[in-house]
């Protein structure tokens, strides 16, 4: 691999699938405030809502994501506004 060729915040980073709680390591320059531990070792973690092991293309499964209650947010806001 070439010299100076990525930037100085490069690293690998903990991957973490919410809908799974699958992990990956990958190489990023995200900015996380926090870590978590993989096979022993401990790295900056970053969450993600959802991944190709819990997404339904990849896994298959035909299945709802609402993680953050997003409609029942809409609802409170339209009600509010009437």
């Amino acid at each position: 691999m070439k010299a100076d060729t990525h930037p100085a915040s490069y690293r690998t980073v903990l991957f973490e699938d919410l809908a799974s709680g699958a992990q990956f390591l990958i190489g990023s320059t995200i900015h996380t405030t926090e870590t978590g531990t993989f096979e022993g070792k401990e790295y900056p973690k970053f969450v993600v809502e959802i991944s190709s092991k819990s997404h339904p293309f990849y896994t298959g499964e035909d299945r709802s994501l609402d993680t953050t209650g997003r409609v029942e947010k809409f609802k409170q806001r339209a009600s509010k506004k009437k």
